[in-house]
């Protein structure tokens, strides 16, 4: 049983009053019998929540009931604020200052200094060291429509560059790989679509509003079938590109090659971008194994010589 759902589902019915068991669950992904297993966890920690059956029935504290501050452990409060905090950052946002505000109001004097440190001893900041635009005013745009159920427009670009309009309704804001995305009913396609926000522009949130549907949850594990579709090549890398290397392939895969480079066992699936990726390391990195590939990889370098030897595309000024 986890303390974190529990504490959750204690701020949750501090803040609504009364809601349903299966809406609980729904919120957290788990079975209703474990929420009703949670409530009594809460009940036996001394807290009185109470159940009522029947339409507009669930869950609710006691009225009258006062928390006693101490129900929280040092690393329940050092929890809630990291996790608020790192995601105040991203989301900015009245109700998140407020939370924040309430959350703090449990901690006990002689005790904030300690929950303060280990509430900093992790920080998440997922901006980009450089070069990306800021999206902050999308997320927020984005943010507003879902509370709303109001309709987005905006141009989409697919990963050729084409560009189309599109008009979706928002459901979800989902931050996966150090990238946002939103999941909405796109009218184009009369579908539910992922849209990443880096490839949105001229994003406005419409007047007219929308009747929520059935809302369906994305697929974001695809580890399954990346297993099945990748292979591993043989590469051989220079040890200054190691730390990108490792983004794709743990280190068990490398093995030394002589003091300055590593030979590594590469997970691959013969397509643009993984080329691409194999080509992002530079001169710093040679396709070893198998023949078809590394043949491909010296195809693709010719295509990119013979572009920059092309001397009808340079059109210096003089």
């Amino acid at each position: 049983m986890k303390v974190d759902r529990l504490v959750s589902i204690i701020m949750i019915l501090l803040d609504k009053g009364r809601i349903g068991a299966q809406e609980l669950a729904d919120m957290f992904e788990v079975s209703p019998r474990t929420i009703y297993r949670d409530i009594d966890a809460i009940n036996m920690a001394g807290i009185p929540v109470r159940s009522s059956a029947g339409v507009g029935g669930g869950f609710e504290i006691m009225e009258r009931y006062k928390m006693d501050k101490n129900v929280f452990s040092s690393a329940d409060l050092s929890a809630l604020l990291m996790g608020l905090s790192s995601l105040s950052n991203m989301v900015r946002g009245d109700e998140l200052v407020h939370t924040l505000t309430k959350v703090r109001s449990f901690i006990p004097a002689g005790r904030a200094k300690d929950i303060e440190v280990k509430a900093n001893q992790i920080s998440i900041d997922l901006s980009p060291w450089m070069g990306s635009r800021n999206i902050q005013p999308y997320l927020e745009i984005i943010k507003t429509a879902l509370q709303e159920s109001r309709l987005l427009a905006f141009a989409y670009a697919d990963q050729d560059g084409n560009k189309t309009a599109r008009t979706a309704e928002p459901y979800q804001l989902v931050l996966k790989s150090s990238h946002w995305y939103f999941q909405g009913y796109c009218h184009k396609r009369k579908d539910y679509r992922l849209f990443k926000l880096t490839r949105i522009s001229n994003l406005k949130m419409q007047e007219e509003t929308f009747i929520p549907r059935d809302f369906q949850k994305p697929t974001l594990d695809f580890e399954e079938m990346w297993d099945t579709m990748q292979t591993k090549i043989k590469i051989r890398i220079h040890r200054s590109v190691m730390d990108r290397a490792l983004e794709f392939c743990p280190y068990e895969d490398f093995s030394p090659d002589g003091s300055e480079h590593y030979i590594v066992r590469f997970p691959f699936i013969e397509n643009d971008y993984y080329y691409n990726i194999l080509f992002g390391f530079g001169d710093k990195c040679e396709c070893l194994e198998p023949l078809h590939v590394r043949t491909e990889m010296k195809r693709r370098i010719q295509k990119i010589a013979a572009m920059y030897g092309n001397p009808h595309r340079c059109n210096t000024k003089k």
